[in-house]
């Protein structure tokens, strides 16, 4: 039997991958990854199966492993998917003390998603791991600046931004 190739994200197969996510047991993992291992050799090359795939890894404590399915993933997705493998694969080159790397991924990430907090709160974790702290609090302060919207916050917005600014510069 042959099985189809196919990279799309159909509405069954994401009903699938939903429902299995919805299952697992992030204390043991391993029934989840033999459900995708099972699942990518059912579609093979599949970008978002890969992920998924990458992820379970990644869950798992298994971050070597979980980077090569990220990286096979990646040319493949779009949207909210490649944003979410984004943000794994730069944390997972972080937790590998891959710092140049996961700060190159992260700043590309944030580019092409500018809307995403996420995105810059795990930059930010990365800027903190790689010894660049106040870069990591500038990070954050600009988040807050950006999306807490308190009359108490925004009364103060110029000067958090101001201090922003003056940490990324140091």
């Amino acid at each position: 039997m042959m099985v189809a190739v196919s990279e799309e994200l159909t509405p069954e197969l994401a009903a699938t991958i939903e429902e299995a996510f919805a299952r697992r047991n992030r204390a043991n993992m391993a029934p989840t990854i033999a459900f995708f291992e099972d699942l990518l050799r059912e579609h093979p090359d599949n970008p978002y199966v890969l992920y998924e795939v990458g992820g379970s890894y990644d869950t798992d404590g298994q971050e070597e492993r979980a980077l090569v399915y990220y990286e096979r993933a990646l040319p493949g997705l779009n949207g909210d998917t490649k944003r979410r493998c984004l943000l794994q694969y730069g944390s997972t080159l972080r937790n590998l003390g891959r710092f140049d790397e996961s700060l190159e991924v992260f700043t590309k990430a944030c580019q092409e998603f500018p809307e995403s907090d996420s995105l810059r709160v795990f930059k930010a974790l990365t800027l903190n791991a790689a010894g660049r702290k106040d870069k990591a609090l500038a990070s954050l302060l600009l988040v807050i600046a950006d999306r807490v919207d308190t009359a108490e916050l925004k009364r103060y917005e110029a000067a958090i931004r101001g201090n922003a600014d003056y940490l990324a510069s140091h």
